[in-house]
């Protein structure tokens, strides 16, 4: 037997849903360290093993990934947030323990295990999956770059096993699971906020537009801009850790004095290329510049970080900080590891000036959605929010100032889109 199922698999995170004998969507849920959890984290952790006297590479993805990498004495290799690369023509291929591997592989061994799990809870096989795409790709300027990535992710769930495919815009899942708890149409507009993309629909939903005949006339816009929650972290690694990393600091080179190289930083920002620097190209570099230093100490502790990989543990701090700047007026920022101690105070209006110009975008991006669907602010009766940056202030201004806080709506932030798109899946 096989059944239709729904897939969000996301920057950061990934749900799987499927709809259970009432009709209700059913996330599966995954063992980790902390207990069960709907949210799959859409990383890969690879590490040496020897299986018959043989070194071999294997690996895991999702919560055991990440409680493998953290119990680990001896630190494999852990990537994140691959589905960023998905419009990159320059990424490839990486080289993990002297072996290629392309990015199709490296994503099909993570969409490999949410397929096992997934059918191992509901007891049957995936028939047809109904995959959330954004609008627009992390480093999409056009249609072509989108159907890049498609056939990328066409790809990767091909070696993972799977068999009909059906890619959904993702703010579309998410007005799937909201039109699920309405009794009256509305004209409702969806913000899907992910890791790497900020994605906005326009639509009307309800009772007479669940019927399919009529689902083509219910879409009356979208828009989308390539950044979101990763773009909000890349600048308090800017402001708040690069700077004691090394940022802005100087070498001595034949009697002058030059800027540090900031290539280093910038990949520090996006915070999933953290673990591509440690190679011994990068080191050495490193190193070098270490011994040229004004502030040696701060280039060590770069180096310290990119040793100990310590992506993770440097984005789960930003984390802690975002969510604690959406919840007061200021909070304060740690991180404690390797050798690498950090601490400063922030105040929530100093991440906004920050993050000034990805607000920007994100308003130009809403606006561009009402002109072109002609649609006045006041006619839109709800807007529904998703996605983890959807709870900072700034953002929620955004939507506030343009519709009214009452209209403001939001639920599930992290496992709507699957929910929604396990409905959409039923309906095929």
């Amino acid at each position: 037997m096989s059944v239709s199922f729904g897939l969000d698999f996301g920057t950061t995170n990934s749900s799987i849903a499927w709809l259970g004998p009432d009709g209700v969507p059913q996330l599966a849920s995954f063992p980790s360290m902390n207990g069960l959890t709907e949210s799959y984290r859409s990383l890969l952790y690879l590490e040496m093993e020897k299986v018959a006297g043989r070194s071999t590479i294997k690996s895991y993805s999702g919560p055991v990934g990440m409680d493998r990498y953290l119990s680990a004495e001896t630190k494999g290799r852990l990537i994140q947030s691959l589905k960023s690369f998905l419009g990159s023509k320059t990424f490839v291929s990486t080289e993990i323990f002297n072996k290629a591997f392309s990015l199709e592989e490296l994503i099909a061994a993570i969409l490999r295990d949410i397929k096992a799990e997934a059918e191992k809870q509901c007891g049957a096989k995936i028939g047809t999956i109904v995959l959330g795409r954004p609008v627009r790709f992390v480093s999409s300027d056009s249609d072509a770059d989108d159907e890049f990535a498609l056939g990328r992710l066409r790809d990767a769930l091909k070696l993972a096993g799977f068999g009909r495919v059906v890619f959904e815009l993702e703010p579309m899942g998410a007005a799937y699971h909201y039109e699920s708890t309405l009794e009256t149409d509305e004209l409702i507009m969806i913000g899907d906020f992910g890791g790497g993309t900020s994605d906005f629909s326009l639509l009307r939903v309800g009772p007479t537009f669940r019927v399919m005949a009529r689902r083509g006339k219910s879409l009356l816009g979208n828009e989308g801009v390539g950044l979101a929650g990763d773009a909000f972290d890349a600048k308090i690694i800017r402001n708040l850790v690069s700077p004691a990393l090394g940022l802005g600091t100087e070498i001595r080179s034949f009697q002058k004095l030059l800027p540090v190289p900031s290539w280093v930083y910038n990949k520090l920002e996006r915070w999933h290329h953290l673990s591509l620097l440690r190679n011994k190209d990068t080191m050495r570099m490193l190193e070098s510049v270490r011994v040229q230093a004004v502030s040696p100490e701060r280039i060590q502790a770069l180096i310290d970080l990119v040793e100990a990989d310590l992506g993770f543990q440097l984005h789960k701090a930003v984390q802690i900080l975002k969510v604690q700047l959406s919840a007061f007026e200021s909070a304060t920022f740690e991180f404690d590891q390797a050798g690498v101690e950090i601490r400063a105070k922030v105040a929530r209006s100093d991440f906004e000036g920050w993050i000034s110009p990805e607000l920007r975008s994100i308003e130009g991006c809403v606006d561009r959605l009402l002109t072109s669907s002609r649609i006045p602010a006041a006619s839109v009766d709800r807007i529904f929010l998703t996605g983890g940056s959807s709870f900072v202030p700034a953002v929620r201004q955004i939507f506030e100032s343009r519709f009214g806080v009452g209209k403001i709506q939001a639920g599930n932030e992290f496992t709507s889109v699957a929910r929604g798109l396990a409905l959409r899946a039923s309906r095929i």
